[in-house]
């Protein structure tokens, strides 16, 4: 998402609609967030001299889980469905979290920096569609960007621009956030 607010469908249940939308897509994006620091700390979790990352990424996941479990509810309160990618959002999540994790801190950082832009930016985007429509949501929404911020400038501290191949890893997590977001919307 850019970050430009999306202007209001017309029509009868619109707004429904797109809280719909916002909320399955945010779902699965903390779903996705969550798989790939347990992907991150299944490779550097008990590696030998990797105790301050593993704490770093379980610190995150932590955040994410309880993103995720905020989302579980809104869902439900609102009676919205989650993605049906799920499954696939959880194995992908997962597999780039290992996968980064395999190249090393510093990419599995660069991993963190990617991701953690895209939903920052997301989410910016969210708070300024809904801050006159749905302000308590678009207050929590703002609470966790702040989240993705801190997460992202920790990432950018620990090296995440020295990763091997940094600008090319950067720019394929980025597009493949970008693309399932919109996907997750819908679907």
């Amino acid at each position: 998402m850019t970050g430009k607010p999306i202007p209001p469908r017309p029509g009868q249940g619109a707004l429904a609609a797109r809280l719909a939308e916002i909320l399955r897509v945010d779902h699965a994006g903390e779903l996705g967030a969550v798989s790939i620091y347990r992907g991150q700390r299944a490779v550097l979790g008990q590696a030998p001299r990797h105790e301050r990352i593993a704490g770093q990424l379980a610190e995150m996941e932590a955040h994410e889980a309880e993103h995720l479990a905020r989302f579980d509810r809104l869902l439900t309160e609102r009676r919205v469905r989650p993605t049906a990618l799920a499954p696939v959002w959880r194995l992908a999540g997962f597999a780039l979290g290992a996968g980064t994790a395999l190249l090393g801190d510093k990419a599995a950082h660069a991993c963190t920096e990617a991701v953690e832009s895209v939903i920052e930016q997301h989410y910016a985007g969210q708070v300024a569609e809904l801050a006159e429509l749905e302000p308590e949501l678009a207050i929590e929404l703002e609470q966790f960007r702040q989240d993705e911020l801190a997460h992202r400038d920790l990432a950018v501290d620990e090296g995440a621009r020295e990763a091997p191949g940094y600008a090319l890893l950067s720019a394929v997590i980025r597009t493949g956030c970008r693309a399932a977001i919109r996907i997750s919307e819908k679907v």
